[in-house]
């Protein structure tokens, strides 16, 4: 059977599952201000206060906020000296993802076999300890200054991890539907992503389960490659992009430009009701892409043929439809959540599809265009 007409499922069933993935576990970032971010995805994504650690729990060097919306578990960390390795990482790339934390049945049999096959070590593995059990971790690096940790809490009951103390606030918004993360895109430099896929065949056993070329993912001005990694479950998935010539500048070159580095581009939350989200999410003030022209809605019935929803609503909301052998999907855009052009968000709802809307792309890019025009970095 060729590999275009294999389903996902066929697909990722090739990884070599030495590493079983639950999850994703949570996602770090360094950040300038971590109280104020944390607020901000309160406020305008509609998190919940989970747990906190900083001097008043006996960690000396950093402050850190946890917040959750359904499975989402994110977690904002700034440094208390602007000597430390935490204001370095943001005074080099501006606040972005620092871990991608993978939750696992073993954290020490990860890290010895991520090692074992030329994983680069970031955390060797440890074992935390509280009143509510014991939590076990451990860390690699991938690219960039990006990092896997490894995180076993099966043993474990507290809010989040020892260390940090439950965090009440009597400010908790209501969600906005997100339940899960999809997907989490890496940008990467000039002939980068081909070595990046061969290490996460390689170190993490995953499978490149979709592959797409700058004759597919261009516009006018720009183009961009990228293949989609996954493990053998589906449950962690990661897209890895790299520019591709163009007659201007691309979007990753932009990133890579202003993050000064490779790095998370975007993280895609998972909702189903993804015209509830987003009304919800644009009322808190949440910015996203402009929406496509008017022809992409007229079009959308041959292009993608019935789907449940009404196009009005999906038409001034400027959500993205597209379909593939398993079903359509329903996407939507950030603009950047930073004020340099980095790190963005994907809200994203499957009706069956598996793929990551490739018939969106061309209209997806243009929008980015016209976003860069104005910043001055077409």
């Amino acid at each position: 059977m060729s590999t275009a007409t294999q389903t996902f499922a066929e697909k990722i069933a090739k990884a070599q599952d030495f590493l079983p993935i639950n999850g994703t576990d949570y996602i770090e970032f360094y950040v300038g201000n971590a109280k104020q971010a944390a607020h901000f995805y309160k406020t305008a994504f509609g998190f919940q206060s989970v747990a906190y650690a900083g001097p008043e729990t006996g960690v000396r060097d950093r402050a850190s906020y946890v917040v959750q919306q359904g499975k989402i578990r994110l977690v904002f960390t700034t440094a208390m000296k602007s000597n430390h390795p935490i204001s370095e990482h943001v005074k080099l790339h501006g606040d972005g993802v620092k871990v991608l934390a993978l939750w696992v049945d073993d954290a020490y049999k990860a890290f010895e076999e991520t090692t074992k096959r030329g994983g680069k070590p970031y955390l060797e593995p440890i074992t935390l300890q509280d009143e509510h059990g014991e939590l076990k971790m451990s860390g690699i690096f991938t690219y960039g200054e990006t990092v896997h940790m490894f995180i076993e809490r099966k043993q474990y009951k507290g809010a989040f991890m020892p260390g940090y103390e439950k965090w009440e606030s009597t400010y908790n918004p209501t969600d906005t539907g997100l339940l899960y993360v999809d997907h989490c895109v890496g940008n990467v430099g000039w002939n980068r992503m081909l070595p990046t896929v061969k290490w996460y065949e390689d170190v993490m056993g995953f499978v490149n389960i979709l592959s797409f070329d700058d004759k597919q993912i261009n516009t006018e001005y720009s183009a961009l490659m990228s293949k989609v990694m996954s493990n053998g479950n589906g449950y962690a998935k990661f897209p890895i992009n790299e520019p591709a010539e163009g007659k201007k500048k691309s979007q990753i070159e932009e990133y890579l430009e202003f993050f000064e580095g490779e790095g998370v581009q975007h993280i895609a939350v998972a909702t189903n009701d993804i015209v509830k989200t987003v009304k919800e999410l644009k009322a808190r003030g949440v910015e996203f892409l402009s929406a496509p022209p008017n022809a992409y809605y007229e079009m959308m019935d041959e292009r993608v043929g019935k789907i449940d929803e009404a196009i009005a609503p999906l038409q001034e909301l400027g959500i993205l439809v597209d379909r593939d052998e398993e079903g359509y999907l329903l996407q939507i855009f950030t603009k950047p959540v930073e004020d340099r052009p980095t790190l963005f968000f994907e809200i994203i709802q499957r009706k069956g599809a598996q793929s990551f809307g490739a018939g969106n792309f061309k209209a997806l890019f243009e929008s980015i265009e016209r976003e860069q025009a104005k910043r001055g970095n077409l």
